[in-house]
Order: structure tokens, then sequence, then C-alpha cells
């Protein structure tokens, strides 16, 4: 194996990634619209939710009860009801999401009773925001419930009532619950999966395409060094992508960075080697540009959204497909990002990951390096 020849492959296809735009305009474009799509686009925090309001005992105390709901960042007063026929057509029109109404005589039956109940309607079409919604509701009417009943007990002397039970929560890593942190790392696998793949998978192919891949075989290059030639352009990009994408998080989003810089590129590295191998593989098998880049756009971003753990919890899937993402590196290495991002987890502990994505690079490498023969078919 020649270093001169490899330099010359690395040459060769630098010279292509620069006279292609279309290359260029992926390798430039492709990770920040992704980061910004996600950061500010995709949003899983439910708040603000369109709520409507019918009063029928209009006075203080029902008063005092929707005034909590104003009150909070979960819900927004959009209308006024005076009637349960404009409930529902406020309902039925999109205009809210959930709607309260407050029965007659409540704050009556309250100071009788000391029991009274409020109606909720929810318009259960998107049911995640529904269930989310109902939960905040509920929430806030035991809130003030608990709140009329302090007020009663110390208006006729009595001690005020001591909880069996009491809830503190306490989050950790992201205090937040900003869906975004939980996002933005996991763009980087996307961005790396889908960038290194889909490019290397138009190497082999586009020599085919342009008939320029019998010149290359009647060259005394070798296989292995056209493989290292072509790939290591790509792996330099990845490498940039990957150091654009890490940086935007932590100094635009705001992403707390917890972990080792060290750890994160020798992972991402690891990681590259995985996809650029595979998109290499593709590109060979393939033998044509539009080919290659459907194959592995399939091969790359539908796994690594859906099944890596970058949207849906892996754990919650089906017996069977949390099986199938046993063999998929990008499952490895969302978890990577996000221990080495959010919790700032020691190398010691992430050394089943980095295990298994060593085993799946290993593999592809030795199925890269086989697939490709310096000869016409």
């Amino acid at each position: 194996m020649s270093l001169r020849r490899i330099i010359a492959m690395t040459r060769k296809e630098t010279l292509q990634i620069v006279r292609d735009p279309l290359s260029l305009l992926i390798i430039l474009a492709i990770p920040l619209i992704q980061l910004f799509i996600f950061g500010y686009a995709v949003n899983l925090d439910v708040k603000h939710i369109p709520l409507c309001v019918y009063d029928r005992d209009a006075t203080q105390t029902s008063q005092s009860l929707l005034k909590h709901f104003q009150a909070t960042e979960y819900f927004n007063i959009v209308r006024v009801s005076e009637n349960y026929r404009d409930v529902v057509r406020s309902i039925d029109r999109g205009t809210c999401t959930v709607a309260v109404v407050v029965p007659p005589r409540f704050s009556e039956t309250l100071r009788s009773t000391g029991q009274a109940h409020v109606q909720a309607l929810l318009d259960a079409s998107d049911n995640n925001t529904a269930s989310i919604g109902m939960a905040y509701a509920q929430s806030i009417v035991q809130s003030h419930s608990a709140q009329i009943q302090l007020e009663w007990r110390q208006g006729h002397g009595l001690p005020a009532p001591v909880p069996v039970i009491t809830f503190q929560p306490r989050t950790w890593f992201n205090e937040d619950l900003e869906s975004m942190a939980n996002f933005i790392p996991g763009v980087v696998a996307l961005v790396m999966a889908v960038v290194g793949a889909f490019l290397t998978s138009l190497t082999i192919a586009r020599e085919w395409e342009r008939g320029t891949m019998e010149q290359l075989i009647s060259t005394p290059i070798g296989k292995l060094e056209i493989q290292i030639g072509k790939l290591f352009p790509y792996f330099v990009i990845g490498i940039a992508d990957t150091a654009v994408c890490g940086g935007t998080a932590f100094w635009w989003f705001g992403v707390p960075f917890r972990g080792s810089w060290l750890v994160f590129f020798a992972c991402s590295i690891l990681f590259l080697i995985v996809v650029l191998s595979l998109g290499y593989f593709i590109s060979v098998t393939a033998k044509s540009q539009l080919g290659a880049c459907q194959v592995a756009l399939l091969a790359t971003f539908l796994p690594t959204f859906l099944l890596s753990g970058f949207i849906f919890p892996i754990d919650q899937m089906p017996t069977v497909v949390q099986w199938i993402t046993a063999i998929l590196p990008a499952r490895y290495y969302v978890s990577i990002l996000r221990n080495v991002f959010l919790k700032g987890t020691a190398v010691q502990l992430l050394v089943t990951q980095i295990v298994a994505l060593a085993v799946i690079a290993a593999a592809l490498v030795v199925l890269a390096t086989r697939s490709f023969q310096k000869k016409l078919p």
C-alpha cells in the first residue's frame, strides 16, 4: 500500500467534491438546517393550550378558580362562552382544545357540602395534547381545592390538614424538561448518518456512471488504497460537521455539555467509520448514483429517526422491534450523545455502547473492503 497513491486518490476525490455544487450544498446546508428545524420547529413541550371557559355560576369563587387557569403558562383562555352550544361549537371548530365548565350553584354547593364538581371537555383528536391538557387541568383544580380547604379550616379556627404523603419532584440532567435538550444531541447522529452515508454512496457509483472506472482499474492503485483515498475527504467533512453541530448545540441552543469533548469526538469518529463504510458498500453495490442515494437515505435516515431512540423510547417499542434496534449503530451513538451531553457520564459507563459500535464498525469495514473488486463485471 502506497501513501503517495492514497494521497493522489484523496486529491482526486476532493476535486470531485469541490466541483459538485450538490455535494457542497449537502455538506454545508443540511447540518445547520436540521439543527434549526429540530431546535426551533420540533417541540414536544405542550404550553399555551387554547382553553374555553363557561362559568355558569358567575361568582367570586368560580372566577377565582378560572383565574388559576389564566395565570399558568400551560393554558391560554381564548374564549369565554355564554352557553353550552358555543362551547361545543368552539371545540368542533378547533378554537380550543380544552373547555372548562363551572356548573351553576358551584360556590353554594362548595360551602354547604365541602365538595363541588367542575366539568372539563377535551378535543382528543390529538390524544397527546388532550392527555397532557387533562393532567394540567386536574393539577390546577386540585391545587385550588387544597387552597380552599386550607382557608376554610383557618376561618373556622381549625388546624391546617397534615398531608399523609408529600410529593417533591426533582429533575436531573434536563432540569427544565425541555424537549430541545433531548432532540439536539440526537440531531448530531442524524446529520452524521445521513451526510456521511449519502455522500460516500456516490463515490464508486459516480465512477461507473461517468465511465472513469475503467481508467481507475487500469492503474496500479490497490482496492484498499482506493477505499481509503476516497473516504478520507468525507471523514474530514464528517468531523467538521460534528464540530459544527456540537458547537451550535452548546453555544447557540444552550444545550448543557457536561461530559468530555474527547469522548464525544472519539465516539463520533467510531460512528463516522460505520456510516462511511456503509455508504461505500452501498456505492459499490448500486453502481448508479440515483439508486445509491435512495438506498443510503433508506438505510440511514429512517432507522436513525425512528428506531434509534431519537424520537421514540426504545423500551416502549414491541419486543421484536427492540431486537432489531440491537443491530443499528445509531441506537448506541444516540445513547452516547445524550449521556455525554446531559449527564456527563464517564467513559467507563459507556463501554457497552462503545464496544457495540466498534463491532459494527469492524464488520462494515470488512464488508466494504471485500465488496469492491478491481475488475470489470
